[in-house]
């Protein structure tokens, strides 16, 4: 059973910023890849930002230049800075986590359940 958990989303006024945490828990033997998404009401569900494990990272055209991708894999952890916040940001935002359970596993994707992010003065 893997689970991953966010968290730092909340209401924060245009301008502002957030740091967004992932934690996976549970039979994690390696992680490929960790990645936010964000699914605004109404729209699809967006890649918002990934990093692999050689660290190499990819954004949304939209929020590059304002978020940040990191990760500290050896604590399966993995991070979103977002500053110079819009109100075009507001979503929920998830985490999602390319992984293998066993050495001797497929990679498969886990989802976390999710946090809000609102900006809005």
């Amino acid at each position: 059973q893997v689970r991953l958990e966010e968290s730092g989303g909340g209401l924060v006024q245009p301008g502002g910023s957030l740091r967004l945490s992932c934690v996976g828990s549970g039979r994690i033997f390696s992680i490929n890849a960790m990645a936010w998404y964000r699914q605004a009401p109404g729209k699809q569900r967006e890649l918002v930002a990934n990093i692999n494990s050689s660290g190499r990272t990819s954004y949304a055209d939209s929020v590059k230049g304002r978020f940040t991708i990191s990760r500290d894999f050896a604590k399966n952890r993995v991070y979103l800075q977002m500053n110079s916040l819009k109100p075009e940001d507001t979503a929920v935002y998830l985490c999602n986590a390319a992984l293998r359970t066993y050495y001797y596993t497929a990679t498969a994707d886990y989802w976390g359940q999710g946090t809000q992010v609102t900006v809005s003065s």
